[in-house]
Parts: C-alpha cells; sequence; structure tokens
C-alpha cells in the first residue's frame, strides 16, 4: 500500500523462500558470536530460507570477515550476505582501529559487489551489553539481509 496517490512504493518484503543467504562469522567473542549466530539463523529459518540455502563461514576475528564476505559476493551465488561478529571494547586503541576498519570494508564490500549486507559487527562497551544485543541483533541481520534481497530484486524488474 502506497503513503501517496499516484506515486508507487516498493513494499517490505520479508519472504525468504528461495533466498540464498551467506553468514560470515568471527570467533573472537565466541559466546556473544554463537548468540547472534542462533538468532540469525531461526530468524531466517522463520522467513522461509531452508538450509539448504544458507551457508556460514568462520574466521578468526572482525577484520577477517570482509575478505570472506568479498569472496562470497563474487561467487555470485548468494542473493544477501550476513556479518556477525563483536568487537568490545578493551584498554587499548585497538577497539576503535577493528571497529571502523571492519565496519567501513564490509559497507565496501557491499556497495563494490552490489549483494547486500547485513551488518551484525556489534561494537559494546562491556560483554554485558554485547549480551544484552546479540539476540535481538542477530535476528534483525536476518530480517535486512531479506528486506535488501527482496528489494534488490524488485528494482531490477
Amino acid at each position: 500500500m502506497s503513503r501517496f496517490d499516484n506515486i508507487f512504493e516498493y513494499d517490505n518484503n520479508l519472504d525468504g523462500r528461495g533466498l540464498k543467504v551467506g553468514i560470515v562469522m568471527s570467533r573472537f567473542n565466541l559466546p556473544v558470536c554463537e548468540g547472534l549466530l542462533s538468532a540469525c539463523v531461526a530468524e531466517l529459518k522463520r522467513l522461509g530460507v531452508a538450509d539448504d540455502d544458507m551457508r556460514i563461514a568462520n574466521v578468526p576475528g572482525a577484520l577477517e570477515i570482509p575478505l570472506v564476505l568479498q569472496s562470497m559476493a563474487q561467487s555470485g551465488r548468494y542473493d544477501a550476505l550476513v556479518a556477525l561478529g563483536a568487537v568490545i571494547r578493551g584498554d587499548t586503541y585497538h577497539f576503535e582501529v577493528v571497529s571502523n576498519d571492519a565496519c567501513r570494508a564490509i559497507m565496501e564490500v557491499q556497495l563494490h559487489t552490489g549483494i547486500p549486507i547485513a551488518n551484525g559487527l556489534l561494537t559494546c562497551d562491556t560483554d554485558e551489553q554485547a549480551e544484552v544485543r546479540m539476540q535481538p541483533k542477530g535476528s534483525d541481520c536476518a530480517q535486512a539481509a531479506i528486506e535488501m534481497a527482496n528489494l534488490k530484486k524488485a528494482l531490477a524488474q
């Protein structure tokens, strides 16, 4: 339904049936990342993505996520991708470097390949913050990936 008369508006489509989704998960801060992954996969399934249409790749840390996303995007086998990881602030500047560079690179992969990427890289001050955010963020990423894959297909028609 359009909000304006005589103006076409694309619908938000969360139907995941037939969509192929790749997930790249960091193993650093593993309990949080596993929580993100479990929420993401559960939501993808709820939205209709078949088990056979999902692939999960694990990487050591957040800075390795963009390279694997790029490989997956360039393969032409995926309608959307999801990046999952957790960077928790420590006592050094390393937090800012990892957070900023990983997020920037994820965005670059998305823009250069044209494959939607839901960014589920948590950047939190504490473990407790990350634990509170992991389930909602994992689910949100699944929804964003499906919605963007469907919107991209609709825009091409």
